[in-house]
């Protein structure tokens, strides 16, 4: 992203009030290089469960609840995998012989808006999924406003 781009979030700022932080996550986001050096691994989606309902679906074949890890800081989420003990190709299932299913390391984060709260996450049959929800403070829900 080149400078001309962040300009963008410069010329609002003069038009906004309250909006520094997020105005700042977007520069970091973007600025940096941020966005493109993520893989694509691994594949994930996001989706619109409710009204105010979100859910983070992350395809983890093959890992389970001990090699990931889900933590939640300063707005940042982020999944990444636990150190991975390679000894385990011999086990109770017997040797592996060919190992096609992938097991490496990754950390994908998302960027969770102040209003929007991580509820839970569930591993089931190599999808892990995230809970989320926005809670709407009631100062900023809807009202109508009398007329003297």
């Amino acid at each position: 992203m080149t400078s001309k781009d962040l300009s963008i979030f410069n010329s609002l700022r003069p038009f906004s009030i309250g909006f520094d932080d997020m105005f700042e996550q977007f520069e970091n986001m973007l600025g940096n290089g941020g966005l493109t050096m993520q893989s694509n691994y691994p594949p994930y989606n996001i989706r619109k469960t409710g009204k105010e309902k979100y859910s983070i679906e992350v395809a983890l074949a093959g890992f389970t609840k001990k090699d990931v890890e889900v933590e939640f800081e300063d707005n940042l989420l982020t999944v990444k995998t636990k150190q991975i003990n390679k000894s385990e190709d011999k086990g109770e299932n017997g040797e592996i012989l060919h190992k096609g299913i992938s097991q490496r390391h990754f950390a994908r984060s998302f960027t969770i808006a102040d209003d929007v709260k991580v509820n839970s996450a569930e591993l089931k049959d190599g999808l892990l999924t995230i809970a989320c929800e926005r809670i709407v403070p009631e100062y900023k829900k809807k009202k109508l406003i009398e007329i003297k």
